[in-house]
């Protein structure tokens, strides 16, 4: 039986390896390795979705001895919470790289730094060994790192170094808590599987690890008032480097938070969940007003994900807070497909945008305007993925809000103050549409070129996945709801 859990794993890091060994390879060499690559790793995710799950708990795993004397191992496996991020971690990284062949700025380096990335990112969500996942998830750092100070834009080395320093000084609470986790295990082992089945740690210790565990994640979702990197990130990385940060790296956050403090302390998380939840709602409801009050594109959707990773923040409360099996398992689902809905609409708007700056040089909205008549497919499919990330329904925000929602509402009534965050957002985007798209058109954009092959092959599928999830949202609710339900009980 093929290992591919495995093969999927290391394709990436293969191919990266390839470029960097290759005598002077030409650009458009580098890019077809890149983009061949990930395309073999959606296969590969293809192949494990189809492959599917054995009931609720960890499928598909794969391990073997790496250090035991200490417990640690090669151990990885999926499971409903980490299959559906798995398969949206193929697909961004594909599109990205699509969309990067027309690079001509040292391709070599920047192609093999994207496929790092991407074998950084489904580790961390196949991980089930402590040291492992803690690899993955602080090397992807030193990945972005470089993409940011090395191709973003005038001010990026600061926000390089501050994005760096935030979210290593943020990762090493989670070094402490999974050594914790370690020392109170009956047995030497960082098989995290364990600590889910029987977590080891309780009362007190349990607490510590928690917090730990939060400030960790916070930094990395990000949660207010841990997210002042996260708006320089974004706006001086490039459009690639915005993709992959907005769409994969912000769930390391709200995954880690999932896998880790839900499930190995839960006791703790269900005393601290209503302090979770109001970080939640304010994260959600200072996201979209800060959206709201930006004139820069970029920025703009870049305060959005924080309104809708502060959603994610509030159904994971939930599900530690309430009693009842059916409500958390509808507040599991709708924060896990909430991640993975997040991931395609917010990763095809950065792309729009980015498209937008190559054309206009420029991202503030009092700049541009009428530009539906010059670009029209850019613009209705701007439309088209603003309407998304608004949560209209019919598209895939909807149907993960909604649950997030139901279950807020039959457990802490006053928190459903957080769908306040939906009105906001859908005047902000209504704002950045009007200012963007509708009106004259501005004698200096006229003969600007639409969307080519290439952008539109990049943002395409984002959006009829958009549509297909939101439409249809069992196609990936069936297999979260696998695990979530055993979560539940």
């Amino acid at each position: 039986m093929l290992p591919l859990v495995s093969l999927t794993l290391f394709l990436p890091l293969a191919g990266a390896l390839l470029i960097v060994c290759l005598p002077q390879p030409t650009a458009r060499t580098v890019h077809g390795i890149g983009i061949g690559t990930a395309a073999l790793t959606l296969v590969g995710a293809l192949t494990m979705w189809l492959e599917g799950l054995n009931g609720a708990g960890f499928s598909q795993v794969e391990e073997l001895e790496w250090m035991p004397a200490i417990g640690a191992a090669y151990r990885v496996g999926v499971d409903g919470i980490s299959l559906p991020l798995v398969l949206l971690s193929a697909v961004m990284f594909l599109v990205a790289l699509i969309y990067a062949s027309s690079l001509r700025e040292r391709p070599r380096a920047y192609v093999a730094l994207v496929l790092l990335l991407e074998t950084t990112a489904i580790g961390t969500f196949t991980a089930l060994d402590g040291i492992l996942f803690y690899v993955f998830f602080e090397v992807s750092l030193v990945s972005m790192y470089f993409m940011i100070a090395g191709w973003g834009h005038e001010d990026r080395q600061r926000a390089a170094l501050m994005f760096f320093l935030y979210t290593l000084l943020g990762s090493l609470p989670l070094l402490l808590a999974i050594l914790g986790l370690y020392l109170g295990s009956p047995e030497p082992s960082f098989d995290m599987r364990a600590w889910i089945a029987d977590p080891p740690l309780a009362g007190a210790a349990a607490m510590w690890a928690l917090i730990a565990m939060l400030i960790t994640f916070a930094v990395k979702i990000p949660a207010v008032p841990l997210h002042t990197w996260l708006p320089a990130a974004h706006v001086q990385a490039p459009t690639v480097g915005s993709v992959i940060l907005a769409a994969i790296m912000l769930k390391f956050g709200t995954y880690g938070l999932v896998r880790f403090a839900l499930q190995m302390t839960p006791d703790a998380f269900r005393e601290a969940g209503t302090v979770v939840l109001v970080f939640g709602v304010v994260s959600a409801i200072y996201g979209a007003f800060a959206a709201l009050a930006q004139s820069d594109l970029k920025r703009l959707v870049a305060y959005t994900s924080i309104n809708h990773m502060g959603y994610v923040i509030v159904g994971v409360a939930v599900a530690a807070l309430t009693l009842d099996p059916s409500v958390r398992a509808i507040a599991l689902d709708g924060a896990v497909l909430q991640m993975f809905s997040h991931g395609l609409v917010t990763g095809a708007l950065f792309l729009l945008v980015g498209m937008i700056q190559e054309r206009a040089h420029s991202r503030e909205m009092g700049e541009l305007g009428g530009l539906l008549k010059t670009v029209p497919v850019l613009g209705w499919l701007f439309m088209l993925a603003a309407f998304a990330s608004l949560g209209l329904p019919a598209l895939a925000h909807f149907p993960a809000e909604f649950q997030i929602f139901l279950a807020t509402l039959r457990t802490v009534p006053a928190a459903v103050v957080v769908v306040l965050g939906i009105a906001i957002i859908a005047g902000t985007f209504l704002k950045a549409i009007r200012e963007t798209f509708l009106g004259e058109t501005k004698q200096q954009w006229h003969g600007m070129p639409d969307l080519s092959g290439r952008e539109l092959l990049a943002v395409v599928p984002l959006l009829v996945l958009t549509v297909a999830t939101g439409v249809a949202p069992a196609w990936v609710l069936d297999v979260i709801h696998r695990t979530t339900v055993a979560l539940a009980l």
